[in-house]
């Protein structure tokens, strides 16, 4: 007896006893869980080469000139996450130089601050994206579970009392189930949040180190002396 009740109890029974909703409930949290993990995994890959790059801004000044240190960057910055401040502030000087438009009249400091800022602007949306969807689905995905779960007991509570024979067996058995919905919520969130908190970590070291290339940069090119800057932690 003990096999038969095993038997028809697990996640395939309650699936078969579900309605629209269950399986509403269901999909939606296996859909958070291929978006999560296709950004979770296409981030790692991203982050991994930005900090295999990272080494590339001490090897930029040993370089013998400018030109050559912009191609060293280019060459080892695969993400371009650093060799964009170096090369769009290099044309902004050049620009300054030839006079030729409404940026060639602003102050050489203040062009080159602007295009710096523009550059960590546009780096820091790249390294943001995707990291509000994992906020949005490890704050959620418990809540969408528990939400199954409750809607799943609630329709056992119910077949138990228009059977109108209370019994632990028939009670326990789809209690139990709907407590998949809980687990499934829970195994949804907790690779989001993780990851959301690594790729935060990640951002704010890179974001740091930009920071400081960008000052140094900008004190390279508008007085032609480096300012070296203490290192993130």
């Amino acid at each position: 007896m003990n096999d038969t009740i095993n038997q028809n109890l697990g996640f395939a029974h309650y699936w078969a006893q579900g309605d629209a909703v269950t399986h509403s409930v269901a999909y939606l949290l296996l859909l958070m869980s291929v978006v999560s993990w296709y950004y979770i995994l296409s981030k790692a890959w991203t982050s991994w080469r930005i900090r295999q790059s990272a080494g590339a801004l001490e090897r930029f000044w040993d370089a013998p000139n400018l030109d050559d240190a912009i191609a060293l960057l280019n060459h080892e910055d695969t993400e371009h996450v650093y060799s964009a401040l170096a090369t769009h502030a290099v044309e902004a000087v050049s620009i300054k130089s030839k006079g030729q438009s409404l940026n060639a009249s602003v102050d050489l400091g203040e062009l080159v601050t602007r295009t710096l800022r523009q550059q960590i602007n546009r780096v820091s949306s790249r390294l943001e994206s995707g990291l509000t969807l994992l906020a949005s689905v490890g704050s959620t995905a418990p809540f969408i579970g528990l939400f199954g779960t409750v809607w799943g007991i609630y329709h056992a509570l119910a077949a138990v009392s228009a059977a109108g024979t209370i019994q632990i067996d028939k009670v326990a058995g789809p209690v139990g189930e709907a407590l998949i919905m809980t687990a499934i919520g829970l195994v949804v969130a907790i690779p989001a949040v993780l990851g959301y908190n690594a790729f935060t970590r990640v951002n704010r070291v890179t974001l740091a180190e930009l920071d400081a290339f960008a000052h140094d940069l900008h004190a390279h090119l508008t007085t032609g002396t480096r300012v070296t800057m203490r290192k993130p932690t």
